[in-house]
């Protein structure tokens, strides 16, 4: 420890998720001193292209969109003081269901165990002391996000290290109010059927299952910014819509499930690092 600064490692599937999902703790633990290191394991070529062209349109150009969200990652990245970035840039697969999630080089096509040795190399690299990645079902079901968990609790298992370690989540108190704001603010919302809905992984937890709570609010304005860095994407980010002082309010907390710690640390808990300072 005395050698090396504390480390949080943050895996995301996309350019965009990391400032969505962690952008509050990233720039918060940046700020405290803490090493920050991103790992982006797509391309992001599955996103819009310009002027909002999407997937499978004439003229989108998946090649030319992850080179421009490669930018608009860099940019993010540089908003959060991010440490360091590394991307795997395996092709995006697309939303469930999608060609794309089949086509080759797509990051869910990818053997789990080649996904996973290559993060372990960053892993034995940077000696993280927290990862922080998606839960099984990728959060909200993303093919890219639940193959990303799967790499990195794969990567942890291969090399024998033993961070804290979390998952994104989301209190059931606020997914409730989810589809109220997206209609409020403009975005697209539709009632899922209710038989379909019986079928899908619930997103996030009850309240009282959140381990960890952690207060960003100090941070909402560089965790805006980073999202607003994304500018192709601007049409799906309607947190944008909100401006920064509604959206520090209602984005002011991060929370994530505790799945491994060696430290010991009382829960619920409101700091990733408890325990290890």
């Amino acid at each position: 420890m005395a050698d090396r600064p504390l480390t949080l490692m943050a895996v995301h599937a996309h350019p965009d998720d990391e400032a969505s999902g962690t952008g509050g703790v990233l720039a918060r633990y940046a700020a405290e001193g803490i090493r920050t290191v991103l790992v982006t394991c797509t391309d992001g070529g599955c996103g819009d292209g310009p002027g909002g062209t999407k997937p499978g349109d004439p003229g989108h150009d998946p090649a030319a969109v992850a080179a421009m969200r490669r930018k608009e990652l860099e940019a993010s990245c540089e908003v959060l003081k991010v440490s360091h970035l590394e991307m795997l840039d395996y092709a995006d697969s697309g939303m469930m269901g999608w060609e794309a999630n089949d086509a080759p080089g797509s990051f869910w096509r990818t053997p789990v165990a080649e996904g996973a040795a290559r993060l372990a190399e960053l892993l034995r690299r940077y000696q993280p002391d927290v990862v922080v990645t998606y839960d099984e079902n990728g959060f909200y079901g993303h093919p890219d996000h639940i193959q990303a968990n799967r790499i990195t609790m794969a990567a942890l298992e291969l090399t024998g290290m033993t961070p804290k370690v979390y998952w994104t989540t989301a209190p059931r108190s606020m997914m409730q109010r989810f589809g109220e704001l997206m209609r409020e603010f403009g975005g697209d919302w539709e009632e899922p059927d209710p038989a379909e809905a019986a079928e899908m992984p619930e997103i996030g937890l009850p309240d009282e299952e959140i381990t960890t709570w952690v207060d960003t609010t100090a941070f909402g304005s560089q965790k805006f910014d980073a999202l607003a860095a994304h500018a192709s994407q601007g049409e799906n980010i309607f947190f944008l819509r909100m401006g920064k002082e509604r959206f520090t309010e209602l984005w002011g907390v991060e929370t994530f499930l505790r799945v491994q710690d060696g430290t010991g640390a009382a829960l619920p808990e409101n700091d990733l690092f408890a325990g290890l300072r």
